[in-house]
């Protein structure tokens, strides 16, 4: 039987992330083979990530990258929040958002086929090398691509995140126009708008919020008895309310609220001597969707106290 020094399982540690204790019994089973201890970490890692795949991971960090004219926006998710402050964690989000940016994957399938950023290990693999180093269920969730001019802004740590896409001939790496880049991202985060402006809300979206305004008309009572053409203009009238409420350009500005984004914008291209236009928008919101495990802590404890 070899012998195993503290230093070996120290530099074992400090290559793999496990436990001290995971790389002492690792190194012990492979008799001090450096390689085949990793390789035998690596293996009991994708046990411990089966085990642990029905374990609901609703936290975690949404996070975007962008380099060369391609923006990566991603969502990765894990159990605790205190995972998603963890430092490993948040360099191997990062590790994923290059390998995004880089190779441009299709899809997750796809994704998790590359090659981890810088490694011969892929993300499948490393993403269940982390599960079994940190200990918690991690998935990577979804991403998206945009290629062309793009601002991005993430807010509180991680827990939503957006890209918002122009067509400007303005300089794009100019401190006013990734000012207002950022600002219009921080608004969509704020505000959660629908659609970048009112040619791209679907006919059939229009034709059902006027059928709710006009059901809404027939059973108030003040207003039912109103003339058939009174009623479509009110509802007209309400429909321009829709559009300011999920149109982003329509919006009222969060910086100032005497103007529109549409006429914040046009200020900026004038002040630029150019034109800005929105393109496109992502907004993720870390967990959106989720059902997450609801804990009763007062029974939690009853069942320690009491077993």
């Amino acid at each position: 039987m070899a012998n195993i020094s503290a230093k070996d399982v120290m530099e074992l540690r400090k290559k793999t992330g496990c436990g001290m204790m995971e790389c002492k019994k690792a190194l012990v089973e492979t008799d001090g083979n450096f390689d085949e201890a990793i390789k035998y970490l690596r293996e009991k890692g994708l046990s411990v990530a089966a085990k642990k795949a029905d374990r609901i991971a609703a936290e975690g960090v949404v996070d975007v990258l962008s380099e060369n004219g391609i923006t990566a926006i991603i969502e990765v998710n894990a159990e605790t929040d205190f995972v998603a402050k963890n430092a490993s964690f948040q360099e191997f989000v990062k590790g994923i958002l290059k390998t995004i940016v880089a190779n441009k994957p299709a899809d997750l399938a796809a994704l998790n086929a590359l090659n981890y950023n810088g490694t011969d290990v892929t993300v499948e693999a490393e993403l269940k090398n982390m599960i079994f180093t940190i200990g918690e269920n991690m998935s990577i969730r979804r991403f998206d691509i945009i290629e062309g001019s793009t601002g991005c802004y993430i807010h509180g740590g991680g827990s939503a995140g957006v890209v918002t896409k122009f067509d400007t001939d303005c300089d794009v790496n100019g401190e006013a126009f990734v000012a207002y880049a950022k600002n219009v991202c921080m608004q969509i985060a704020a505000m959660s708008p629908s659609y970048v402006d009112r040619d791209a809300v679907p006919a059939s979206v229009i034709e059902n919020e006027k059928a709710i305004l006009m059901s809404q008309i027939e059973n108030d009572e003040k207003l039912k008895s109103k003339p058939d053409a009174v009623k479509e203009k009110m509802v007209i009238g309400r429909i321009s309310k829709f559009y300011d409420n999920n149109c982003l350009v329509d919006q009222a500005y969060v910086k100032d609220e005497d103007m529109t984004v549409g006429k914040y914008t046009e200020s900026v291209a004038k002040e630029l001597g150019g034109n800005i236009k929105i393109v496109s928008f992502i907004k993720y919101e870390r967990g959106e969707g989720i059902e997450k495990k609801e804990d009763n802590f007062a029974e939690e404890i009853n069942k320690l106290v009491n077993g």
